[in-house]
């Protein structure tokens, strides 16, 4: 089977974050930087932020490190004739199975990357652009944070009497990366029944308000406000899912439905818990917060360990709430951790893969530096070394010095 080519004109962390679970296929990923120009550093903004883990002047820092790892890189000016020239004459002879982009939308035609200009050199391409609200909204510029605004995320997270807060994972990247690796997927099967290429559009809006779904359905239904803003670490229905304080840290208990309040109750610890109102969960909503305050005065009472025990004979769902590094040391995930190793051969350590794939890799190459293996693909792509030298002196190229 031939191996999948996807050529990405990426930057920030949505679509490498997609174009990274490609990789972790083993597809052949070539992501594709601006050339220099004298309006700031050179490639991909993130290239630039984090610590330096190689050496000073090295454009591969550690926050750029994860979504890029296994990927190759080339930079072309695309606002220039040669440079989308060469663009096309890379999909054409490379045989590009996907594209895709995260410029605004109001760039597409300028740049020479839009679907009907890329579709009639390859009939059967899969296109896939991310835009902060969809081309409707072609200039909208887009970042998570602010996305997380716009959507109510920030409105409902955070403490119940406190301001709008922001998550601390970037959910709304991940989630359009996730929307292109799901929308690509789609596209090549339905490729394989009837052949024909296909354009996707992910806007970073409306794909997070998607899960909005416990809220937003609630308008029609003439809801309390109380319901659809944020409520710290309460659930807004299930009573009393909260985190709690122990001798030592914290808990958080999940109480889905009145059997497992039952089994809470038959703990000798939280015996004195239990009284007729609270036996439905209708009546603990009524009780919510001395129920919340009852909880605490008991669990501050014990260890972590203690109550951990005890929930897990009484099959009471909960976990520890634990820091990063916790997280890694996990026996859940130890294991499924992936991999790069730094030019110097130190193995680095970085997230799982969001599921298990038979055959996946899981040891990927460190990201490229800017505009290293421009010279290689263009090379595949039918320019020999001449014509790159012309290319790269017009500006229409950058290659990486060797």
């Amino acid at each position: 089977m031939k191996q999948k080519i996807v050529l990405s004109l990426e930057q920030a962390l949505s679509l490498p974050s997609a174009t990274l679970r490609f990789a972790q296929l083993g597809w052949r990923v070539i992501r594709i930087e601006a050339t220099p120009s004298s309006r700031g550093l050179p490639g991909d903004p993130n290239r630039y932020i984090g610590k330096h883990i190689i050496e000073d002047g090295d454009d591969r820092r550690s926050y750029f490190m994860a979504p890029n790892v296994g990927k190759e890189t080339i930079s072309l000016n695309l606002k220039s004739e040669e440079g989308r020239a060469a663009l096309h004459q890379i999909i054409r002879e490379l045989d590009v199975d996907i594209f895709c982009c995260n410029t605004l939308p109001g760039r597409y035609v300028q740049m020479g990357i839009d679907y009907e200009t890329l579709s009639a050199i390859k009939p059967d391409l899969i296109w896939a652009g991310i835009s902060a609200m969809g081309p409707a909204y072609p200039n909208v510029p887009g970042y998570d944070p602010a996305i997380q605004a716009m959507s109510g995320f920030m409105e409902v997270t955070g403490q119940e009497n406190g301001p709008p807060t922001l998550s601390g994972v970037p959910l709304i990247d991940l989630k359009a990366g996730d929307e292109v690796y799901a929308g690509v997927m789609l596209g090549l099967a339905e490729r394989a029944e009837n052949g024909h290429g296909k354009r996707i559009d992910i806007s970073m809006l409306q794909a997070a308000s998607s899960w909005l779904i416990t809220t937003l359905p609630l308008l029609d239904f003439d809801c309390d406000p109380s319901e659809i803003t944020r409520c710290g670490n309460e659930h807004r229905k299930f009573i009393p899912t909260n985190a709690y304080p122990t001798k030592d840290g914290f808990i958080y208990v999940a109480i889905g439905n009145d059997v497992q309040w039952q089994r809470l109750t038959e703990i000798p610890k939280f015996n004195s818990l239990f009284n007729e109102l609270r036996k439905t969960n209708e009546g603990r909503h009524e009780e919510r917060q001395a129920l919340y305050a009852d909880i605490g005065a008991l669990t501050s009472c014990y260890s972590t360990d203690e109550l951990e025990d005890d929930f897990l004979a009484a099959t009471i769902p909960h976990a520890r709430i634990n820091d990063v590094p916790q997280v890694a040391k996990l026996d859940a995930i130890k294991n499924k951790l992936t991999t790069t190793q730094l030019p110097g051969g130190r193995e680095i350590n970085m997230q799982p893969m969001a599921v298990d794939v038979e055959g996946a890799v899981t040891e990927l190459s460190f990201p490229p530096r800017y505009g290293e293996q421009t010279a290689k693909v263009l090379a595949e792509a039918g320019y020999n070394e001449t014509a790159r030298a012309k290319l790269q002196e017009t500006g229409a190229i950058y290659c990486a010095s060797e």
